[in-house]
């Protein structure tokens, strides 16, 4: 099976998002859709955008796995981001989760060091 992914996130402040998810993503957005979304491809057809939805802003909760865990979470550090909090489960996965203005949550998941 063949999937595509669009994850969204509604937000309160779009020019505030935006510039919170570029630090947390490490880039501009790919594209923007329309004025009111942005949307970043973290990997090929596997895209997450912001949208401006303050009536659904803080709601959201997404984890996208990567294989350099560590190198990833270093990057969002020295972009000024740190993890509101971190985990580690009982079979050596890790999980750093980051919260936005908003309150929604997007950790990065990787395995064992």
């Amino acid at each position: 099976m063949a999937v595509d992914l669009f994850a969204g996130i509604p937000v309160n402040d779009y020019a505030v998002a935006l510039t919170w998810y570029e630090r947390l993503l490490g880039a501009p957005p790919a594209f923007f859709p329309n004025a009111t979304e942005a949307v970043w491809e973290l990997a090929e057809h596997r895209y997450v955008y912001v949208e401006h939805r303050p009536e659904h802003a803080g709601h959201a909760m997404h984890t996208v796995f990567v294989g350099d865990f560590d190198e990833v979470v270093a990057g969002v550090t020295d972009r000024g981001l740190e993890p509101a909090a971190r985990e580690t489960y009982a079979n050596g996965v890790r999980k750093a989760t980051y919260r936005d203005p908003d309150g929604n949550e997007f950790a990065f998941g990787g395995g064992p060091a």
